[in-house]
């Protein structure tokens, strides 16, 4: 385990290097030997350097999209260098690395003591709130009491309501025109629908911005086509909306307002998840859905497209 923290601590200063002096990705085998040599002679343990380097320089988008929604008052570029990529390597081994390899407590208390070694002051403290909070969004069994976990509502992370703030922080805001749809498929008698599974555990609606000069149902089917590779036909309902306060990294805090419709596939074809922040898309009988881990905000919307479905057949 020693020799595993010393070569996290080695990807560590690797990353660091790069992301300071905005150096290739292609450079990265050079500066990681250059650090070996200086800070960890004798270190047999090059492949799981390099490794885990390449990995998470492949999965950035991702890792920082996380970082933005577990910490929404941290813009990235405001995070100190030390900081971000300490979490960027916390958040991928809590992520994507199996838990038998590297248990979530592991990969917190890992990257905390990355952070403590490197970073200043309060280093340790952020690691262990941002991580802290996407490990209860997976629902950590070690994370809080059960029925505390029951009793909370499943806010998406990095997200607020409008009536968290006063009217005129609402008026300063930019508003953000988002689209989406419930995708259902039938054969014969059977109703499946098509649900997108994103990296906090939870299976959820896609959904896309609304591009300028598109109409919000136009959008909700591009979506479908990007995210799933499913093509789909609008059934001309609209199943309502709402609204969240995300934290933008250009613009700072932004209202999000989503539009969702009821979408039916074509054919139901096997679904094919490309999206940054998504990890998986399957199709679901109408009977399994009650099981699934949804948020709060999307099940009267899966309510609602439901009852249609029945109403149509």
């Amino acid at each position: 385990m020693a020799n595993r923290h010393l070569s996290r601590s080695i990807v560590m200063q690797s990353l660091f290097e790069r992301d300071f002096n905005d150096i290739p990705a292609t450079e990265m085998g050079k500066i990681i030997d250059r650090n070996i040599a200086e800070f960890a002679p004798g270190l047999n343990d090059r492949s799981f350097v390099e490794t885990l380097t390449q990995t998470i320089l492949e999965k950035q988008s991702v890792l920082d999209d996380v970082i933005m929604k577990a910490a929404p008052e941290w813009p990235i570029d405001k995070i100190s260098i030390v900081d971000r990529n300490i979490l960027r390597i916390g958040l991928y081994e809590l992520l994507f690395t199996s838990k038998k390899e590297v248990p979530s407590r592991v990969a917190i208390n890992e990257a905390i003591e990355l952070a403590k070694t490197f970073g200043g002051e309060s280093s340790g403290r952020f690691v262990n709130g941002v991580l802290g909070t996407v490990y209860r969004e997976m629902g950590g069994p070690e994370a809080e009491p059960e029925e505390d976990r029951v009793a909370k509502k499943k806010k998406k992370p990095g997200q607020n309501k409008p009536s968290d703030f006063s009217e005129n922080e609402l008026k300063e805001m930019l508003i953000e025109k988002v689209a989406g749809g419930v995708v259902y498929a039938r054969e014969g008698e059977s109703v499946s629908l098509a649900f997108v599974h994103d990296i906090f555990g939870y299976w959820t609606l896609s959904k896309g911005h609304v591009q300028e000069g598109e109409e919000p149902e136009g959008a909700a089917v591009r979506k479908a086509k990007e995210e799933m590779g499913l093509a789909v036909e609008s059934d001309g309902i609209t199943l309502g909306t709402n609204e969240y306060i995300a934290n933008d990294p250009k613009v700072g805090k932004v209202r999000r307002q989503v539009m969702y419709f009821l979408l039916k596939a074509k054919v139901k074809n096997e679904l094919h998840v490309d999206s940054s922040g998504l990890d998986d898309a399957r199709w679901f009988e109408l009977d399994e859905v009650e099981s699934l881990k949804i948020y709060d905000d999307v099940l009267p919307i899966i309510t609602k497209a439901i009852t249609f479905i029945y109403q149509q057949s």
